[in-house]
């Protein structure tokens, strides 16, 4: 992966994946949308709410996902000096964000019906908080400095370091008593969700991670775009 680190290398890979991304995006979010709100049908218990887990389940993946891929980049950065790793941690960190707040904003209209209440201090709720809270740390880093590298090696460091928090909300349901159920499609053995609802909700989270790479793939050009600008007006005030 070290040869994608060259700014050209990316630009041109970047390019050739956008089209079918954004293809797949439209695709995927529409049957998976249709499906999801027509063609699945309600759960015996809980009725139309379960509708909520279509965008509430691929958020929360999602959040885990994308500050994972902003930790390698940070890792990137800080050991192989990359500069596209840093890059593309910081156009990934309001999308992360973004999905973070879905997911517990979703999390908690879910909630109200199911627990009696909006919001409880447990052990998954409070450690998607924390992630929420680091992403936000991490953008407030990355622009706090007058010098652009003190504040990419403070939000990098940040970043690596809340790495942690990610077994603790994956795991959090099997090592705590929490009041969010365990792991239903993602276990060992037979997804403990029916194929009805299942397959809207792989095509939900398709739809989501295509989003990410399309939104990613436009923010990294523009942070590219951004830091070249910024050298050359650096050295337009040093030639003068």
């Amino acid at each position: 992966m070290h040869r994608f680190a060259n700014p050209a290398r990316f630009l041109r890979a970047a390019d050739a994946v956008y089209p079918w991304a954004l293809a797949g995006l439209v695709v995927s979010l529409g049957i998976g949308l249709f499906l999801a709100l027509f063609a699945s049908p309600p759960d015996y218990q809980q009725g139309d709410t379960v509708r909520i887990m279509y965008v509430h389940v691929p958020s929360a993946w999602m959040a885990l996902f994308v500050y994972a891929s902003m930790a390698a980049g940070s890792a990137s950065y800080l050991i192989w000096r990359h500069p596209l790793g840093v890059i593309t941690a910081k156009a990934a960190a309001p999308v992360g964000a973004a999905f973070t707040f879905l997911a517990l904003a979703t999390g908690s209209l879910w909630g109200k019906p199911m627990w009696g209440t909006w919001w409880v201090w447990d052990a998954r709720l409070t450690s998607v908080l924390i992630l929420f809270f680091l992403y936000l740390g991490y953008i407030a880093l990355m622009n706090a400095f007058e010098n652009a590298e003190r504040g990419q090696k403070a939000a990098s460091l940040l970043c690596l370091v809340g790495v942690i928090n990610l077994p603790i909300i994956k795991f959090s349901v099997d090592w705590w008593n929490t009041l969010h159920q365990p792991a239903s499609v993602s276990r060992i053995g037979t997804p403990a969700i029916h194929e009805s609802m299942l397959w809207p909700l792989g095509l939900m989270a398709l739809a989501f991670t295509l989003y990410f790479i399309v939104v990613l793939i436009l923010r990294t050009k523009s942070e590219m775009l951004n830091a070249r600008l910024r050298a050359l007006g650096v050295a337009d005030l040093g030639g003068r």
